[in-house]
């Protein structure tokens, strides 16, 4: 049997994860879990799994944690923040971490893994958006293997051949194709957009996600995140990876090959299948997803994004081609941006703006260990709170 850790169990990705777990219990065992501040949630975890750790972000709800573990007789280990997510990360039974906490709070946790030579499906594209050549650096050095599990990137390594990383053009691939739905408003003018709330953002047309990556796709800076972490999972250059918006979201990503053949991935909108995908690789089983019904589907539409909508993929391509600090400094600026947004106190069209302002002024320089690339995301985010203060709401 596999062992199983999982930070961020509480999130979209880790209760998915527990899902597919759940169906296969003869292959998989549950050895550790992390959550924010969902006591609830990770408590009825707990007694369904039997982790041997469960971690915390903070003190308080580790405490509270605790005693309703300790009320209810049940034997699981509780620790707290990052010593807690660390150890979670690497507990010594588990051969496989499912990396799905949202933003850079994952990347030390998620890393400590990966120098371990773990094999990591990677839900926390901030991971690489952060440190992406320090992370691809480490996986080499330890033998770690990086299994991409956003729909897209898990799209692309199923249509990649098994040698991808001997390099995209030796093996035939012209460029690889991220797929975009568009998210819920795609159609809606400047004016619109600027009167978007909160709730209307987290309403994905197609997907069940948390908050934070709803806004994201939202304003497409999901897709943005994505183009860099597919820079770095398949030692691709910017200008080989493109975006396409599709609005059913059944194909998840395309692969186009020199001789003219595009390989593509198609399925129904569930995270459990790549999930699925990921933790049987190379083999196959069930993730308890309903098959596809092209007939149902009937059509399959494409379009090119817009970039003046949705600037914010704009950006992110500028940032993944300038390199070095500036796509942390994105990412850190996007997180604060959105907070602010879904705490009502930015428009839904500034936060692009806080982005834009936010690495305009920042120096951007070489990005040569982690400390730097962590000082750059701390400091970036000051840069933001600032900027997002001044930005007229």
């Amino acid at each position: 049997m596999k062992g199983v850790a999982i930070l961020g169990s509480t999130g979209s990705i880790g209760v998915s994860t527990l899902d597919v777990v759940a169906r296969h219990p003869d292959l998989y065992r549950v050895v550790s879990l992390s959550a924010n501040t969902n006591v609830r949630g990770i408590l009825a975890q707990c007694r369904e799994f039997r982790p041997e750790l469960a971690a915390m972000a903070d003190t308080g709800s580790a405490r509270s944690l605790k005693d309703a573990l300790a009320a209810e007789g049940i034997a699981t280990e509780v620790m707290a923040g990052a010593t807690g997510l660390e150890a979670v990360a690497t507990h010594p039974d588990a051969s496989d971490l499912m990396a799905a906490i949202v933003g850079a709070a994952g990347v030390l946790p998620t890393l400590a893994a990966v120098r371990l030579g773990r094999r990591v499906l990677l839900a926390n594209k901030e991971a690489l958006v952060v440190s992406g050549a320090l992370f691809m650096a480490a996986a080499a050095a330890s033998g770690a293997q990086i299994l991409p599990i956003d729909s897209e990137h898990n799209a692309l390594f199923q249509c990649l051949p098994p040698n991808f990383a001997e390099g995209l053009e030796r093996v035939g691939v012209e460029s690889i194709l991220l797929t975009a739905s568009g998210g819920p408003f795609r159609r809606h003018s400047l004016a619109e957009l600027r009167e978007v709330t909160p709730q209307q953002a987290c309403a994905h047309p197609n997907w069940d996600m948390g908050r934070k990556i709803s806004v994201d796709s939202a304003t497409m800076m999901n897709k943005g995140l994505e183009v860099i972490e597919a820079r770095w999972l398949f030692d691709a250059r910017p200008d080989q990876v493109r975006v396409v918006v599709h609005p059913q979201s059944v194909i998840h990503s395309l692969v186009q090959y020199v001789d003219g053949s595009v390989l593509a991935q198609l399925g129904n909108p569930d995270m459990r299948t790549p999930i699925a995908h990921a933790l049987a690789w190379p083999q196959r089983h069930g993730s308890g997803v309903p098959p596809l019904d092209l007939f149902e589907i009937a059509r399959l539409d494409f379009e090119p994004p817009d970039l003046q909508r949705f600037p914010c993929l704009r950006l992110a391509f500028e940032a993944i081609t300038e390199g070095g600090t500036a796509p942390a400094v994105l990412n850190a600026a996007n997180e604060v941006a959105v907070a602010r947004f879904l705490e009502g106190g930015l428009r839904f069209t500034a936060i692009a703006e806080v982005v834009e302002r936010t690495l305009a002024s920042y120096p951007h320089g070489a990005a040569e260990d982690l400390l730097e690339l962590l000082d750059a995301d701390a400091r970036a985010r000051a840069l933001a709170e600032q900027q997002a203060g001044s930005v007229v709401s």
